[in-house]
């Protein structure tokens, strides 16, 4: 079921999850790997990573062999959920990542967690993270069609929030999240601690990039974010 904004603002940041806020990437590219294996599928461990931050199913899509049944299909989707949460344990947000989330709600800025994870892997990041107060919706696999690099995820956020692609910035940490984005007009920050460099998310369409949550808080007044609450405010 969706879960209702508690938002009244009138702008936002939305957040990609994996790889932007909490360091998981890695820990997805080994649970797809492991899973490929088990249908003896021998797929580089980087390529499967330079596909995190797609939908599981536009993964499949790219990386199981043109003729793979459904069968095949079925089990390396669900044997990567089996072992990815067997890393659970291990999924820790990167440093401020919780203190930046606080920042951008304390400036009068809604805040969006829009995340295309299974809303099982979704409640063990958003436990992670520990920031329920600062948040003002979330989204899940379940409230997109498609996923990215399909914009429908970020679309089902807006509508939480009741707010138009002009009132908002997206953090991202892919490629993909950048390509999403572009499609409804919105700026993308991008953060390289996911594993892509900052010269391909620039060259992707993000207006800016920075290392991680932490170097995007001690710039946060100068960045996007600041400039958009900046206008907020004047506009009240």
């Amino acid at each position: 079921m969706a879960e209702p904004s508690k938002s009244t603002n009138q702008a936002g940041v939305l957040f990609d999850v994996d790889g932007t806020l909490v360091d998981s990437t890695y820990f997805h590219t080994i649970a797809w790997w492991q899973a490929f294996r088990q249908q003896d599928l021998q797929v580089p461990m980087a390529v499967i990573h330079r596909h995190i931050g797609m939908g599981g199913d536009k993964i499949l899509e790219r990386l199981l062999p043109t003729e793979s049944d459904e069968g095949v299909r079925d089990a390396v989707k669900s044997a990567h959920g089996a072992v990815f949460s067997t890393f659970w344990p291990a999924l820790h947000p990167f440093e401020s990542a919780t203190a930046l989330l606080r920042a951008c709600s304390e400036s009068g800025l809604a805040v969006a967690l829009a995340s295309s994870a299974h809303e099982r892997d979704l409640q063990v990041l958003r436990r992670a993270l520990d920031a329920e107060s600062w948040i003002d919706c979330v989204t899940s696999s379940a409230d997109a069609a498609e996923s990215k690099p399909s914009p429908d995820i970020l679309v089902a956020a807006l509508e939480k929030l009741h707010l138009d692609a002009a009132d908002v910035v997206f953090v991202g940490d892919s490629v993909w999240d950048v390509q999403a984005a572009a499609r409804l007009g919105i700026e993308t920050i991008g953060v390289t601690c996911g594993g892509i460099s900052a010269a391909e998310l620039l060259e992707a369409g993000a207006v800016e990039v920075y290392p991680d949550p932490e170097a995007l808080l001690q710039q946060l007044d100068a960045s996007s974010i600041g400039k958009l609450a900046h206008r907020r405010r004047a506009s009240n």
